[in-house]
């Protein structure tokens, strides 16, 4: 399979396999790129790009079997076995983000909690237990983890990085509102929640959609 596609492909393949996931809850078998259109969006054109980048799915005239497509996008993401995480910064957002991920996100596996407040450390959320972040290179060791989800303040972000970088984990998500510099073999996604939220402010206000 193609694992040299375009991240915009990539990053459509997740919501794909939520309507996938959604459609077999609901006992829906057979699903074509139009009816997939009408509930992601994208067009069905685009869609059938998409898929096609890693091989060919379903049958002209009929469609997608949901379950079989399904297992296909699991397989690409390498979701077909969970993927252990840590999430790295123990505050409000990454309490939330590991009780999100714990409760509603099966694709995932949070193994520990990383934070440098003696308060917090020894603390467990859902199980998940908050531990030093000196311990972060054993725990990563330990679990093959592949992915850092990183929360903590933007004046601690860079050194926190740089920790998660020693310890071995290359995929980070980094929720920290703060500019990371890693080596080029590191993969970092930015989510920063007050740039996205100030953003929607633009429409409140002129009242444009």
């Amino acid at each position: 399979m193609n694992k040299n596609a375009p991240r915009s492909v990539v990053r459509r393949l997740p919501i794909y396999l939520r309507i996938l996931d959604n459609l077999i809850r609901n006992d829906v078998e057979i699903i074509s790129s139009k009816e997939l259109s009408e509930e992601t969006g994208f067009t069905a054109e685009q869609i059938r790009k998409d898929l096609a980048f890693f091989g060919a799915f379903g049958t002209r005239g009929t469609g997608y079997n949901t379950s079989f497509l399904r297992e296909k996008i699991l397989q690409i993401i390498g979701l077909d076995d969970q993927t252990n995480i840590v999430v790295v910064g123990a505050g409000h957002l990454g309490i939330a983000l590991i009780r999100y991920n714990v409760t509603k996100n099966p694709y995932v596996n949070v193994v520990a909690a990383f934070d440098i407040d003696p308060e917090v450390i020894g603390e467990k959320i859902l199980g998940v237990e908050v531990l030093p972040i000196s311990e972060m290179k054993k725990i990563v060791d330990l679990y093959k983890v592949k992915v850092a989800v990183l929360t903590v303040p933007a004046e601690q972000a860079q050194t926190a990085v740089e920790t998660i970088i020693e310890s071995g984990v290359k995929v980070i998500f980094n929720f920290a509102p703060a500019k990371l510099y890693v080596p080029k073999d590191v993969f970092v996604h930015n989510a920063d929640l007050s740039i996205e939220l100030q953003s929607l402010i633009y429409y409140a206000t002129t009242g444009k959609n």
